[in-house]
């Protein structure tokens, strides 16, 4: 009993901050996001009745916290299943985690549709995203393809994401860049907790449907200038809470700030580009295909880079016979 599956982290345009439901992972709102080509996660699940406890390898790091998280994940499906076998899981990352690049995302997608095939279930997209839900939140924009969308739901039934147009519906592209592989000290779902403690939060959430029906409009309409600088203005709110929380959240490195100038920089010589950020030091420098290179020749030149990812559009989470083990 034995499955291997790939997913794709994912950028949020329009983020969600805080949690209604901290147990299933109920966001305060809804978000809308891109899958990313290139951050990928492959995972390899294996149910056998021949193992004495479950063991899982992390190749991509030393998070002592992850093990754990994962096997939690794993008896959900387990009990869905009605099953008790040990499992062994192998797990890989394309890109650094816990440095804001969504690793939770691609990695719980991953996991959850291995373990599912792995033991013998039939879940739909809607329950597939539900399910992975409760692993990470952000991880059920991972399963749905190309752009999606994050429905608000106040149950776990309701509180899903689906996708709003495959991956070759606009050449946008997401140049990721590293500027640290140093994991954050406060982890996003640790954070999350304290969003309610900015005394901006409520005008926030006041605002955020509006904005969401904004940034589809945008992305209808492929928009770009209007839909970036949206999604320019929604990443520094975001942080605005963070920065504001009890205790303050302050995931930016100089190297971080040095290129949030450089972009509006260059956008001010005219090149279209523009910034998002999530919850740690690296940076999402969105543009128009044609205009890639010219952004990676930009950023070249900045000797504080680790570095770049070039990503476009991507589809969601698949199975593959390309085994771990």
């Amino acid at each position: 009993m034995k499955a291997t599956a790939i997913a794709h982290s994912n950028i949020a345009f329009i983020k969600y901050w805080g949690r209604k439901d901290e147990i299933l992972r109920l966001p305060v709102n809804g978000s809308l996001s891109m899958n990313l080509s290139n951050l990928t996660t492959i995972t390899t699940v294996e149910f056998n009745e021949r193992l004495r406890k479950d063991v899982v390898t992390i190749k991509d790091g030393n998070n002592k916290k992850d093990p754990l998280r994962v096997i939690t994940h794993l008896n959900r499906v387990r009990d869905l299943a009605g099953l008790s076998l040990r499992v062994k899981v192998v797990t890989q990352n394309s890109f650094p985690s816990s440095t804001g690049l969504s690793s939770s995302a691609s990695g719980f997608a991953a996991l959850t549709l291995a373990a599912v095939q792995a033991i013998g279930l039939h879940l739909s997209e809607k329950e597939l995203s539900i399910l992975s839900r409760q692993g990470s939140g952000s991880a059920c924009r991972s399963i749905p393809n190309g752009f999606t969308e994050w429905v608000d739901g106040n149950t776990s039934q309701t509180s899903y994401a689906v996708s709003l147009y495959p991956p070759e519906y606009w050449d946008i592209v997401d140049v990721v860049v590293i500027v640290s592989n140093e994991k954050k000290v406060i982890p996003t779902s640790e954070g999350q907790k304290s969003a309610q403690s900015s005394s901006f939060y409520s005008k926030r959430i006041s605002l955020i449907n509006k904005k969401i029906k904004q940034c589809k409009k945008y992305l209808n309409k492929k928009d770009f200038v209007r839909f970036g600088s949206l999604i320019e203005k929604e990443a520094l709110e975001m942080h605005a809470i963070m920065l504001t929380s009890s205790p303050p959240l302050i995931y930016w490195l100089p190297t971080t700030v040095l290129l949030m100038k450089k972009v509006m920089e260059w956008r001010g010589e005219g090149l279209l580009c523009y910034f998002t950020i999530n919850t740690g030091q690296d940076i999402h420098i969105i543009c128009q295909q044609k205009d890639t290179k010219f952004v990676v020749q930009k950023l070249q030149t900045i000797k504080e880079i680790k570095k770049i990812i070039i990503n476009n559009p991507a589809k969601g989470a698949y199975l593959t016979e390309n085994h771990l083990f």
